[in-house]
């Protein structure tokens, strides 16, 4: 909204310093810093409301350390996170972008699930909270809406590399001529696609069409059969993925934070024509607005941080992890760096694959032994290292480290190949 306001300032008032509004950068930190003071400014304010109304966690005895010192903790923090993002995204984003326009719906769908869940546990007394399968049938119903409008939404394009071009060094000229040759690198025109981004390989680039190729003539038309699902499949697997993250005080917060730092390089160089280029990567009209948004999801991260980390004052609840894990999802999906999420998103992948080899062996023992064998002391993984005797502090920090160097190797493969 003040993207406009300070436009129209700028191009009818000459109002002095409204045109910084028209750079992405500018807006971006005023995005964070908005983020911030909405986070720590109405945050205790909420826990207190939160606290006021007995909106507490309730806490199953599974042994861990110090687990049921939480008990009674306000949730639904993540309404927090909410806040803090939207509010901010709304105040500096262009809101005709189409981009942000998927990422804001998908930020309020999946909160609202989230949400109805931690209503149900929290207001019902019903521990099970939302049934799973209505969860699912939320993330897959996102899943259609930003697979579908990926597809055929006009305004979602890119711009390819022109087979007699290659790369041009305009990194320390200002000549406007040899800078106006950069464009002359990509297609004139910008074309529909659905190619990502393969990790490693030179000709880095996947099109999905290639899966429906045997289809015959005319088989493009088809891909949307194959990449709406693939849209899904990711969405409904980061979603849950940060779900189960959220199990220590800070990790799922921290660990979102550090993605999403990382999503706001990727945005911004895959937006921006000259690095574009000079990375020699896929070049993605109108996706450097992304950076506005990633950048109150960071600062909303370290905002809730404050009250979320060791011993927690909140819990975010499904209202936060979910719409966390599927920000995350939507927006690589959107920048064609999906295929990225294993190395960026590996302590999500590391959380739900350990859940996944437990119940499979247990199950699989269990028939075959007559007696159920766990490969973790308890899933998921983090708190099989609780039950090794590691405090959770120290637990949370590790995987943050962890977490930063696999956000460092995902900047760096853009130059691995």
């Amino acid at each position: 909204m003040l993207y406009y306001l300070f436009e129209y300032l700028d191009k009818v008032w000459e109002l002095p310093g409204a045109g910084m509004f028209q750079y992405i950068s500018f807006r971006a930190g005023m995005a964070v810093i908005t983020s911030l003071i909405i986070s720590l400014l109405f945050g205790k304010r909420l826990i207190n409301f939160l606290r006021r109304k007995q909106v507490g966690e309730t806490v199953r005895d599974l042994g861990l350390d110090g687990q049921m010192e939480k008990q009674g903790t306000p949730t639904m923090g993540g309404l927090i996170i909410l806040g803090a993002i939207l509010i901010p995204t709304l105040l500096f984003a262009k809101l005709n972008n189409i981009y942000i326009i998927i990422i804001l719906i998908s930020t309020v769908w999946l909160g609202f699930i989230g949400f109805i869940d931690d209503y149900i546990k929290v207001f019902k007394k019903e521990k099970k909270g939302l049934a799973g399968k209505f969860k699912i049938l939320g993330q897959v119903g996102l899943g259609l809406f930003v697979g579908l409008t990926m597809y055929f939404n006009a305004d979602i394009v890119i711009r390819e590399k022109a087979p007699e071009k290659s790369y041009i060094d305009a990194s320390e000229t200002t000549d406007p001529a040899k800078l106006g040759e950069i464009s002359s690198v990509f297609s004139p025109e910008p074309v529909k696609s659905t190619k990502s981004t393969i990790p490693f390989f030179k000709d880095n680039e996947l099109d999905y069409s290639i899966f429906v190729s045997w289809l015959g003539k005319g088989y493009k038309k088809w891909t949307f059969l194959i990449f709406v699902p693939i849209v899904i499949l990711i969405i409904t697997a980061v979603s849950n993925g940060a779900n189960l993250t959220d199990g220590m005080d800070g990790l799922a917060t921290g660990t979102s934070a550090i993605i999403g730092a990382t999503l706001a390089i990727l945005a911004y160089v895959s937006g921006n024509i000259f690095f574009a280029n000079y990375l020699n990567i896929m070049y993605i009209p109108d996706t450097g607005e992304l950076v506005v948004f990633i950048s109150a999801f960071v600062g909303a991260c370290i905002g809730f941080l404050w009250y979320n980390a060791f011993p927690a004052q909140v819990f975010m609840g499904d209202t936060g992890s979910l719409a966390l894990g599927g920000i995350i999802a939507v927006f690589a999906i959107m920048l064609r760096k999906e295929l990225l999420i294993p190395i960026l998103c590996g302590i999500f992948l590391a959380e739900s694959v350990s859940v996944m080899m437990q119940v499979s062996y247990f199950k699989y023992t269990r028939i075959k032994f007559g007696k159920g064998r766990r490969i973790f002391k308890m899933s998921p993984l983090h708190h099989h290292y609780q039950l090794k005797g590691y405090k959770e502090p120290k637990i949370v920090l590790r995987f943050f480290i962890v977490g930063i160097m696999l956000a460092v190797f995902t900047v760096i493969t853009l130059k691995i190949r």
